[in-house]
């Protein structure tokens, strides 16, 4: 994407621009600040909310943003202007972390990032002096964690180490989980990776290249935060989840585990919804937030929102 160089010496060299130069689509409608959720590793989050919201408290919805567990930030402006748009049309306070990136940090580091944001919230529930701009409008008890790409499989390995009720965050309260297009792998490949189109916005050479940098060293594709199913990974049968929403693109190559993923569970009896838009690409929902299937994908989660918030 342009943004990251790993050399031969293991160094390497990242740019300070986005992979996505577009500009920042702000009309004051949607207030937003950056706070420092983890200092040991000075990791930001970013927190959205409307000016003149719906109702006095608002469910919290967060977006943990994708770009193979090696690039992307809450600050790149389609990050932004896709918190924008959430924080709108599902009135909803937005939060979205940052984690960090490998081959700097490899997993499990994105994991342990995303579970210290939500235990940043928690923090904020139980504070005797909590920042007002968030708990003054946010509703702790109707949480609900949202990932794209990486980010969505940091959203399921959430899912599976909290487990339903989320009692690790009392008196924050997890009502379910979204997962766009989950980046999953695995040593055994799928049919739509194996035959997916080489021109592929997400293609087979650089989903390789983002696990070749991200699996934690001396490891493969199996590990257990990467296949859910692999050889090792927890039988996640035996695990009680809080409901799921998977959503994939019929054209992308990450869709067929992604489908899997839904199915497993569902016929194992957990709460899982599964929508596929036909022809589209990995990541169209931010790529371009004013089609009308990303439009038909923000009233899916609004739905989603208010179907598990009672």
């Amino acid at each position: 994407r342009g943004v990251l160089r790993v050399y031969s010496d293991g160094s390497t060299w990242r740019s300070s621009k986005p992979s996505f130069n577009v500009p920042v689509n702000g009309d004051g409608s949607i207030l937003w600040k950056d706070i420092v959720f983890d200092p040991v590793h000075d990791l930001q989050l970013r927190l959205y909310k409307p000016a003149s919201p719906s109702s006095p408290k608002l469910p919290v919805f967060y977006y943990i943003h994708g770009g193979g567990f090696c690039i992307g930030s809450r600050a790149w402006p389609n990050c932004q202007n896709y918190c924008f748009r959430l924080a709108s049309n599902l009135q909803a306070v937005v939060i979205s972390p940052d984690y960090r990136l490998a081959p700097e940090n490899r997993l499990p580091a994105a994991i342990e990032d995303g579970f210290m944001a939500m235990k940043w919230l928690q923090a904020q529930a139980l504070a005797n002096n909590p920042d007002p701009w968030l708990t003054d409008v946010a509703d702790f008890s109707k949480v609900f964690i949202s990932g794209d790409s990486a980010g969505g499989n940091i959203a399921h390995n959430l899912a599976v180490q909290l487990g339903a009720g989320s009692l690790d965050l009392a008196p924050v309260l997890v009502r379910g989980y979204v997962l766009l297009a989950p980046f999953f792998g695995g040593t055994v490949l799928t049919r739509s990776e194996a035959e997916g189109p080489k021109d592929a916005f997400l293609n087979l050479e650089l989903i390789d290249r983002f696990w070749r940098l991200s699996v934690p060293m001396g490891e493969t594709t199996d590990h257990p935060l990467i296949n859910p199913f692999g050889p090792v990974s927890r039988r996640l049968e035996q695990v009680n989840l809080d409901p799921i929403l998977v959503v994939v693109g019929g054209s992308d190559l990450l869709k067929d585990r992604g489908k899997e993923y839904a199915e497993r569970l569902k016929n194992w009896g957990k709460k899982i919804e599964y929508v596929e838009f036909e022809g589209q690409q990995h990541g169209f929902f931010t790529i371009d937030p004013n089609s009308e299937p990303a439009k038909a994908l923000m009233v899916i989660i609004k739905r989603f929102i208010v179907e598990n918030s009672s």
